[in-house]
């Protein structure tokens, strides 16, 4: 290799070691500090708005609720490659390369601050440029001492150059190149798996004592759930609810200075703090919940018993004007979602919620407060970390996702998946020739009437359904096959609502981002 081709190399390689160093030092800065002010979360965070609706729904349906560890790993993967041309850069000048990798490590910094994160947000930048450019010198100076090391090895002839090991410059660069390598990536590892249990847990700085409530839940009746191995139960573990929201490290809110202002088109304006908010008959209910961007099949879906104050009593209070259509609640981090009043004020569980399966509600779902709404898509109700509820028309004011493009009404579409069995499965006949399918469906508000199973194409069977709970949450099914032949086989499922509604073969997307469609299940009989 010609000596300043190697030297180039060995100086991009630098450029990532460097900023992978940068990356790993902000993110133990920011979990020491306790706040999210980690560059790759402050990055991410100014993305997310500016991010196109078909790349945020293809990466939903990609990742998940993993999607929020996808952005990270793609910022810093990112980053790396910044850090690959600032190396380049090195080979040639290198002040210019230093000072562009000291302004890309402060630009988060500048991110944070101009989101009004406050000064405690630089210092995880600050600490992490320190650390990026001391790596980046000492490296660039290694490797000058490689490259040199390697050119007299050449000089010495090619038979020298077999036998002579390579010199202290090239092991000491590759030494510490991997070294400080791992060090980075194990410390933005250690970062956000600090940042995962932090999204888990409950608020810190006030705990909630949570009153009983005026009102229970309704107990749950024994045939609510089906004895079917592999089906999923009927009460969703909250470690195991879904979580899609716009918020890459959700806010830290002290439940103690949290207030809720009720405003806009309305007669008497009013603020609610978390005191007078327990201090109310709350109410105890069982709703399922439903992303828009859950996949056909897919487990954007859940079921909790949740805790709150009826959201038709607190805008009985504020009296809204004639002509005002809907609510736009705000969240402490800046998003916002448009609720039809109407849906609001009508006789369905729609909750201000302050707890989830009987604990207060944890970070990652709205501590200290969120709303719950049966029958509409979280983008248009469930809005989370709650301080804002404005009254006011679909003609005046548009939300986070409506100027985005995505419709001002997001229903729930009726929907049912299946469980069991298990996607490619080898499924033995039981008690003769028996087999069993299962799964969910849902129709929140409206509630399930029928679910109907094919196989192959044939005739719809219908399935049996466990007792219903409330028309707001789901319910489990199951249905018997006979006279499957050894072999693969593909189950089919549909659900009708007690409306009428029946879950359409065809996939168009009613609402922006919303799936539709048969969900069908490869399996294979014994």
């Amino acid at each position: 290799m010609m000596a300043g081709s190697r030297r180039t190399w060995l100086s991009v390689v630098t450029g990532v070691v460097a900023t992978l160093i940068y990356f790993g030092t902000a993110e133990l800065i920011a979990r020491s500090l306790d706040v999210a002010s980690a560059p790759a979360l402050l990055i991410g965070q100014a993305l997310i708005p500016l991010m196109p609706t078909v790349l945020i729904k293809s990466a939903i349906a990609v990742f998940g609720t993993h999607d929020k560890l996808a952005l990270v790993i793609t910022i810093v993967a990112g980053g790396a490659g910044c850090g690959a041309i600032i190396g380049w850069i090195g080979a040639r000048r290198r002040s210019l390369a230093l000072v562009v990798l000291i302004g890309f490590g402060l630009l988060p910094a500048v991110v944070g601050v101009s989101s009004g994160a406050g000064l405690a947000a630089t210092g995880p930048s600050l600490g992490g440029a320190a650390a990026g450019a001391a790596a980046f010198l000492v490296l660039l100076h290694l490797a000058g001492t490689a490259d040199h090391s390697s050119v007299d090895t050449a000089a010495a002839g090619d038979d020298q150059q077999n036998r002579t090991p390579a010199r202290p410059g090239r092991r000491a660069f590759f030494g510490l190149a991997a070294g400080l390598s791992a060090v980075g990536i194990a410390a933005v590892a250690a970062g956000q798996s600090a940042a995962t249990l932090a999204r888990s847990a409950a608020g810190t700085v006030t705990k909630l004592v949570l009153p009983r409530p005026a009102t229970s839940a309704p107990e749950i009746p024994a045939g609510a759930e089906l004895d079917v191995s592999g089906l999923t139960p009927l009460v969703t573990e909250t470690s195991d609810f879904y979580r899609i929201d716009t918020a890459l490290f959700p806010p830290s809110i002290d439940a103690g200075t949290w207030m809720l202002r009720v405003h806009g088109m309305v007669e008497n304006e009013f603020t609610i703090t978390m005191a007078e908010l327990l201090d109310l008959p709350l109410q105890e209910h069982y709703v399922t919940l439903t992303c828009v961007s859950n996949e056909v099949g897919g487990d954007l879906v859940g079921n909790a018993k949740w805790l709150g104050y009826p959201i038709r009593d607190l805008l009985a209070r504020a009296k809204p004007h004639t002509g005002a259509d809907m609510v736009l609640s705000g969240s402490d981090d800046g998003f916002t979602a448009s609720t039809p009043l109407e849906v609001l004020t009508d006789d369905r569980a729609a909750l201000l919620a302050v707890a989830m399966n009987g604990h207060a509600l944890p970070r990652d779902h709205g501590y200290p407060a969120r709303l719950v709404v049966p029958g509409l898509c979280g983008y248009v109700s469930a809005t989370k970390w709650v301080t804002d509820l404005e009254v006011t028309r679909f003609a005046d004011r548009e939300a986070y996702w409506t100027t985005r493009g995505w419709s001002t009404h997001g229903p729930v579409l009726v929907a049912s998946r299946i469980d069991v069995p298990r996607p490619g499965a080898t499924v033995a006949p039981k008690s003769g020739d028996r087999i069993v399918t299962a799964g969910m469906a849902w129709a929140q508000h409206t509630g399930i009437a029928k679910v109907q199973v094919r196989i192959d194409n044939g005739d719809w069977a219908e399935a049996e359904l466990s007792e219903e709970l409330t028309a707001d949450t789901w319910r489990q099914w199951r249905c018997e096959h006979t006279g499957l032949s050894s072999g693969t086989h593909t189950v089919a499922v549909r659900a009708i609502d007690q409306a009428g509604n029946v879950q359409t073969s065809e996939r168009r997307p009613p609402i922006p981002g919303a799936a539709t469609g048969l969900h069908e299940r490869q399996f294979t009989v014994e």
